[in-house]
């Protein structure tokens, strides 16, 4: 029994002040990464993978000195390192004054000083940092038995490009995405803010994976207390394996059994740019378009960044329209049931006996129809999901005109209760952002079940427990209902609820402690 509490405690409990899933265990290769920097070790380490690609040749300065070049193939642009690192130490520099100085124990500092040219070019020392280069796409050169050598930056590799992306499409403005590159991704935002104030700080994580991420904020606008708690939470990760954006969310969040999401994500440039200047951190994974940004407030995730590209008013109303959605999407169901099971005297005579007239002959109660219906369109949305995109399109029409006609006529489901089904699930559309669409559409479950059980009532306790709960929760210190609780007028009035006329957008979000609170407009 206390072998069970504590493999249950183990899998449910996270351990305090540490975020990580178990310890880094050692490797037997990584006993050779402490050695002396040595060509022929790191040859000996990697050179049992097809992919690592090992050239052997000798310098002819005023001493022979052997030589190797390191890289892997598909990772490393083979052009670059034949025409302007190969080539030249081997054929073109043949007879060259600076070559013929060349000895043993300067051959590091000349060529890099004289005989190779290239912006990413730096001298290493570190068996380590030798072997991540090249596994990095990188290229190496050793230099017979020094404990020193040269990393080139020769990278280059099929990537996808710059492409629109497909989870937030817009009518006006940019349609440029993030790609899985890092750095095409890094100078995407270099772009949009051309200030030496920007800081793209790089990382690693995972033991096994060697994943590289950069963290970047704005140096005279984010409140430095956000940025050492992203640096804090990120260098207690200790996991093998690091394969994208959802690994760090779930390790650095404030409460992962949350179902409310409490770090937002983005594919676009512009957005990640103006929730910098807002004060925000991004943090950026090699090898995923989706970018993170902390810290962030409930009411944001309802927010898009079309509404900075369409005249004020405009935004108000489509804002106005997202609220009234995810209303529609957490709650249509359970009032339907409330009103019909528990509170039938609210309901117009006529609309009652038009609401009868269609139950008849249905054998279940409301809340059992409410949950199979729900149950099946949950069921239709992951198969449309999942299913290759020409098949997907179909799923909606046989969902919706087959099985829910099919349905109606076999007096399974009464056609109100479709109704309110198919608009629960275009209300849920309307909510932007994947990750609340999906906490909306966990809390109907639950939402459904105290109004089968308890009507209005039920539905009351439920909204009360569902408020508790957002007010307790913080992302990274910030309330997570700012700015209504604590209340911020300004915020409210400025870019909460409506979203003022850029002359009136004098501050930023005032639920962040930035260094600089004041932004553009009027002075």
């Amino acid at each position: 029994m206390r072998s069970w509490l504590k493999m249950f405690k183990e899998l449910t409990i996270r351990p305090k002040g540490e975020r990580q899933i178990r310890k880094s265990p050692s490797y037997s290769s990584d006993e050779n990464l402490t050695k002396p920097l040595s060509g022929q070790v790191v040859k000996e380490i990697l050179s049992k993978s097809s992919d690592v690609v090992f050239r052997e040749f000798f310098l002819q300065g005023k001493e022979r000195i052997p030589c190797i070049v390191a890289a892997v193939d598909g990772l490393v642009d083979k052009n670059l390192l034949d025409q302007f690192i190969l080539k030249p130490l081997m054929v073109e520099l043949v007879g060259h004054p600076e070559l013929a100085k060349v000895t043993l124990s300067n051959v590091v500092d000349i060529t890099l000083q004289s005989l190779l040219p290239g912006l990413e070019i730096k001298k290493i020392s570190k068996m380590r940092d030798a072997v991540d280069a090249i596994l990095s796409g990188d290229s190496v050169i050793f230099f017979g038995n020094l404990t020193e050598a040269i990393v080139i930056g020769a990278r280059g590799w099929a990537n996808r490009g710059v492409v629109e992306p497909v989870t937030e499409t817009i009518v006006k403005g940019p349609r440029e995405g993030f790609s899985e590159t890092l750095r095409i991704n890094t100078s995407l935002l270099r772009r949009k803010i051309k200030h030496p104030a920007l800081r793209i700080i790089s990382l690693k994580l995972g033991d096994m994976t060697n994943t590289d991420l950069v963290v970047t904020y704005i140096d005279k606008i984010a409140s430095p207390d956000i940025v050492s708690e992203v640096f804090r939470r990120l260098g207690t990760i200790k996991m093998d394996s690091m394969q994208g954006n959802a690994y760090i969310e779930e390790m650095i969040e404030d409460n992962p059994y949350s179902p409310f999401p409490q770090i937002a994500f983005t594919e676009r440039p512009d957005v990640l740019a103006g929730k910098l200047l807002e004060g925000k951190v991004g943090i950026i994974v090699d090898g995923t378009p989706i970018v993170l940004m902390v810290p962030v407030a409930f009411m944001q995730f309802l927010n898009v960044n079309e509404d900075y590209y369409q005249r004020a008013m405009v935004a108000i109303l489509s804002r106005f329209v997202r609220y009234i959605g995810a209303f529609v999407a957490m709650l249509a169901p359970s009032i339907y049931i409330a009103v019909t099971t528990f509170h039938q005297e609210i309901i117009p005579t006529d609309l009652l006996m038009s609401i009868s007239a269609g139950r008849q002959g249905v054998p279940f109660p409301a809340l059992l129809e409410a949950l199979i219906m729900t149950v099946t369109l949950e069921i239709l949305q992951e198969a449309g999901l999942r299913l290759p995109k020409p098949i997907g399109q179909t799923i909606g029409i046989v969902g919706a005109l087959i099985i829910g006609d099919a349905a109606v006529k076999a007096s399974l489901v009464s056609p109100l209760m479709v109704i309110i089904i198919g608009l629960t699930a275009v209300a849920s559309y309307a909510i932007p952002t994947y990750d609340l669409g999906l906490a909306v559409r966990l809390m109907r479950f639950p939402m459904m079940i105290l109004a089968g059980i308890l009507g209005f009532f039920g539905v009351s306790v439920g909204l009360y427990v569902i408020l508790i709960h957002l007010l307790s929760l913080r992302s990274f210190g910030v309330p997570y209902l700012s700015p209504i609780a604590p209340m911020r007028i300004r915020a409210l009035l400025q870019d909460t609820f409506v979203r003022a006329p850029w002359w009136a957008l004098k501050r930023r979000p005032q639920f962040m402690d930035v260094k600089e609170p004041r932004s553009g407009g009027k002075r």
